[in-house]
């Protein structure tokens, strides 16, 4: 007999079987669809965290700028602890010990910013490291928002799907097949989402989704893996839609003021949680020259004036734009 026949008919005994010996059980509750928008709150402090693509966000100031601007009167602090290279087990943040030594920098962190919101945006490694480890990396990628919720009681998670690679002339490799293993994590963390009440933003396809084969076109990578200024732009543009927001038409100069003055305060920020002489001041050399670490904490109020150049640029650039 057919297998697949045979294996219908298996399926509908067992059926017949349980219907007979229990009552017809209620159809399972489907999940409620995820809403259109995420929504944020007055006074919401937004940490953005995962590997590369994050990181350099905060050389060319794309995102906060679009986010506050299609936030309009809310106003939402927006912190970027993403570290390049880093894994949902907190490998890069590890410094000199095992990647546990990352997850406890990264929890100290979250204590002192207390987030209510939190970017996730992982998995990019999987695309050279094939999907054997997707199993892993999800039960890691699990284990670290039980670590942001048990930090910030209360947040509201949000994952980003790692945005696609580009094939660009030789020597460069062709990233086709990287791609696939992209589109097939993309899937994965659909699920994922769902199952961890988290907002999901699938940014592989809003920029672009599945490449045809080839070479890329008008490329906005440097080379195939790292966004250029113009590729931020898109990433961040992307990001806003992505999350549900639509940002107004603000004149050029104004948001240009306004990413400047985000470069600025990332900048403040960056030296504050990740000074180069981090080993001298709080690691095994902090003997020699843990005397300065008291001047750590002196960055804050410079953060902290940093939000509110930002805020009144913000508020420059919405009395001149256009709402959408």
């Amino acid at each position: 007999m057919n297998f697949r026949i045979l294996a219908g008919l298996v399926a509908l005994l067992g059926a017949s079987h349980a219907s007979a010996q229990t009552p017809e059980a209620a159809p399972a509750p489907s999940a409620p669809p995820q809403p259109a928008t995420f929504e944020f709150k007055d006074g919401d402090r937004l940490v953005l965290l995962g590997n590369t693509v994050l990181e350099r966000e905060q050389r060319y100031g794309s995102f906060e700028p679009r986010l506050s601007l299609a936030l309009g009167e809310t106003k939402v602090t927006v912190r970027n602890l993403a570290w390049s290279g880093d894994t949902v087990f907190g490998h890069a943040r590890s410094y000199f010990g095992p990647p546990e030594e990352g997850l406890q920098r990264l929890s100290a962190h979250l204590e002192m910013l207390k987030p209510t919101v939190v970017l996730l945006c992982y998995g990019s490694e999987l695309a050279f490291e094939r999907l054997g480890g997707l199993p892993d990396f999800l039960t890691g990628y699990r284990s670290l928002i039980e670590l942001i919720r048990a930090k910030s009681p209360g947040v509201r998670v949000v994952i980003a799907t790692p945005p696609p690679l580009e094939t660009l002339p030789p020597p460069l490799p062709d990233l086709s097949g990287e791609n696939k293993n992209l589109s097939s994590l993309r899937d994965a963390l659909r699920k994922f989402a769902l199952m961890q009440n988290a907002f999901f933003i699938d940014w592989f396809e809003l920029m672009g989704g599945l490449p045809k084969p080839g070479m890329t076109a008008k490329p906005l990578t440097e080379n195939g893996v790292h966004y250029t200024r113009e590729g931020y732009d898109k990433l961040a543009t992307k990001l806003i839609q992505g999350l549900g927001l639509k940002m107004p038409d603000a004149p050029s100069t104004a948001l240009e003021n306004l990413r400047q003055a985000v470069i600025a305060k990332d900048t403040l920020f960056f030296n504050r949680w990740r000074p180069q002489n981090e080993t001298y001041l709080f690691g095994f050399r902090k003997h020699e020259q843990g005397q300065n670490a008291k001047e750590i904490p002196m960055f804050d109020p410079l953060i902290a004036q940093g939000d509110e150049a930002i805020q009144k640029l913000k508020n420059e650039a919405l009395a001149q734009s256009r709402r959408p």
